[in-house]
């Protein structure tokens, strides 16, 4: 029998990672003679970041203390001082951060500049969460990054004393993350401010992934392994059936088996996974 292979609605490339990738190019286009770099990667995708480096556009580690050309700030968002670092150091500062980033910082201050005690659920090590505290901390000191609820115990005390607390979210964080921390945090608080920050297409893409999961005996999630929407992808559908997460169509060989006697596949792809990676997936399957 044929193999069932559904194709999720919503995967691969957002709104947000589709505008940064095709402005980046049209920026190298119409300044062939200029240098662009990135400072960090894009976008969390190995085979983006290649295909750009042919292109000429470099991805640079660190900020060089003497640069010239154009410096683009990547979909993660940087802090106020790193704008400041990039245009002292020489270079013309071209901003692409996500506008989903860019309401998560601003609610950030918001409600750091209105008193509460700031709370913002997410990955302290990633960029986008690093940015959002950085931002917040110009307004005050108040600020705390959890991935989960025992990262909140050694800050319990001061919480409840401060009582007015605040939340903001990581735009890719899993909505189940975000319950188990409003959960913990409600009977601090005399005044709780939850902003669900996490953006309609991560929230889409979830959705859409657990009925993906619940519908086929085994999910395929394509994707960096350093993306969080990706990986947030796969522990949803890990749940319900067997899933593998692969960052190509070449990683299938390692799931021969597990592919044989699976009759129904689904396939969803993180934000930042360009469809032709998907297309081979797919051709792969059929072939």
């Amino acid at each position: 029998m044929p193999k069932e292979i559904e194709i999720a609605k919503f995967a691969g490339f957002c709104y947000g990672v589709k505008r940064a990738v095709e402005t980046v190019k049209k920026l190298k286009t119409e300044n062939p003679e200029r240098r662009v770099c990135v400072l960090g990667e894009l976008i969390h995708n190995s085979q983006v970041i290649e295909e750009l480096e042919k292109l000429g556009i470099e991805t640079i580690k660190e900020l060089p203390p003497q640069g010239e050309g154009i410096c683009v700030v990547r979909s993660h968002g940087e802090s106020p001082e790193t704008f400041l670092e990039i245009e002292k150091a020489g270079f013309e500062v071209y901003d692409l951060t996500c506008p989903d980033v860019k309401k998560v910082q601003q609610k950030a201050i918001e409600l750091v500049q209105n008193g509460y005690y700031l709370v913002i659920v997410g990955k302290k090590e990633h960029p986008e969460v690093a940015a959002i505290k950085a931002n917040a901390l110009q307004h005050g000191d108040k600020v705390l990054v959890a991935a989960n609820t025992a990262q909140l115990e050694e800050f319990k005390q001061a919480l409840k004393e401060h009582k007015k607390i605040g939340i903001v979210v990581q735009t890719t964080q899993m909505i189940s993350t975000l319950n188990e921390i409003i959960e913990y945090l409600t009977p601090l608080a005399k005044e709780l401010h939850i902003a669900n920050t996490i953006c309609p297409s991560t929230q889409r893409r979830q959705t859409e992934a657990k009925e993906l999961a619940q519908r086929n005996d085994l999910v395929i999630v394509v994707g960096s392994k350093k993306s969080a929407n990706t990986t947030h992808l796969a522990e949803i559908t890990r749940e319900i059936t067997e899933t593998i997460h692969i960052e190509t169509e070449k990683e299938l060989e390692n799931y021969k088996n597990l592919i044989e006697k699976s009759q129904r596949i689904g396939i969803t792809a993180g934000a930042s996974t360009p469809q032709s990676i998907i297309d081979k997936v797919v051709a792969k399957l059929k072939f």
